[in-house]
């Protein structure tokens, strides 16, 4: 007998820390506005509000383009413990309807309303419920998405942004998924864009005259993935207790960056993202070690490891000093990451609260 069909919300805040700094200082309002480092020290935008999108500002993108792409731009410094708090109280709103809950980051969650006896167990009124609650209680606006997966939910939330709600209904999953751009499938990049658009794939119609085999022989372990969601097949649950074991960021550069010195310069950038990463996650994660990794001209990757337990620049640099040492050549892409241990997933009581706590404040200290 078929699994019943599940209920799954997206919701994903509109422009998250731009929003909660134009709710507390109104005449930021209709003004361009990002949320981002010193572009004087290598800074990158977190995020800005829509009327930065529109001169082309983007999250990631350093500060300083941002400004010239943008002169009139204000630039805020970020201030996570207040959005952590904003992030917090959304949350709860979603615990009036369900308590199946898969925080993705501050800003958005999966909800599986399935079980939910709330408002007649209409996904659709629950999440309009929500977005209606958060306008009210919280200040700013969400969009959401409605739909029989959790693929469909997150591609439904980004349809009417900002501030919209899109729902799929299981009648409709075959036509809107077969219409669907290949380049709005989790997962797919701009190498594997193209490679699809070598193969005259632009859609999932496309995409559905390929066989298993086929697709694997072209994209390995991913042509399985590709195969499903082209027909909108899911079956991942809502995790509620999903937790993070490594957080990391990377770049590709459109020139290689040709000697030591040129991959360390772009360190201060990578770290900025790093740590804004870092500051989304909640205070039950300790930092238990540091990664490095060089993609290089030819396409192949080295990695290296230590120990650590901060985000310090000289620790990050003598890994890619080590990386060196192995190969040295040109780079095309970057990344720095961390390990994580999950103090909430301890099965025995923690003896040392007083030393967790203390070591805890140190480690933020220093992020």
């Amino acid at each position: 007998m078929d699994a019943p069909l599940r209920k799954i919300i997206h919701v994903d805040c509109d422009c998250f820390y731009a929003a909660v700094e134009m709710r507390d200082d109104p005449r930021l309002r209709g003004r361009p506005l990002a949320v981002g480092g010193d572009p004087q020290r290598r800074g990158v935008i977190a995020t800005c509000n829509y009327e930065a999108r529109e001169f082309g500002v983007r999250s990631a993108m350093a500060s300083a383009h941002a400004l010239r792409l943008c002169p009139e731009l204000v630039i805020l410094p970020p201030q996570f413990d207040k959005y952590r708090r904003v992030s917090s109280a959304i949350q709860a709103l979603f615990r009036r309807y369900t308590a199946l809950i898969e925080p993705l980051s501050l800003d958005e969650a999966f909800l599986d309303v399935t079980d939910s006896e709330q408002l007649q167990n209409s996904a659709t009124r629950i999440a309009e419920a929500i977005r209606q609650s958060v306008r009210q209680d919280i200040g700013i606006t969400v969009s959401a998405g409605v739909a029989p997966n959790k693929f469909l939910a997150k591609i439904a939330s980004d349809w009417n942004k900002p501030d919209g709600l899109t729902v799929i209904r299981p009648d409709q999953v075959d036509a809107f998924v077969a219409a669907l751009p290949v380049k709005k499938l989790h997962g797919v990049g701009r190498v594997t864009a193209a490679k699809l658009a070598a193969l005259g794939i632009d859609t999932c119609a496309d995409l559905r005259g390929y066989s298993r085999l086929a697709l694997a022989q072209h994209f390995g372990s991913f042509g399985e993935r590709l195969y499903h969601l082209a027909r909108g097949e899911d079956d991942r649950p809502v995790q509620a207790n999903r937790r993070r074991k490594s957080v990391s960021v990377e770049e590709t550069y459109t020139q290689d960056l040709p000697d030591l010195p040129a991959w360390q310069a772009q360190l201060p950038e990578l770290l900025e993202r790093l740590r804004t990463r870092m500051a989304r996650l909640d205070a039950d994660y300790l930092v238990q070690g540091l990664t490095a990794k060089v993609r290089y001209s030819d396409f192949s990757i080295a990695t290296c490891d230590s120990g650590g337990d901060s985000l310090e620049p000289t620790q990050f640099a003598a890994l890619l000093d080590l990386l060196w040492e192995r190969r040295a050549g040109p780079a095309r892409l970057i990344g720095i990451g961390v390990r994580l241990r999950d103090l909430a997933a301890r099965q025995q009581p923690d003896l040392f609260e007083e030393e967790r706590l203390a070591a805890l404040r140190q480690q933020r200290q220093t992020l």
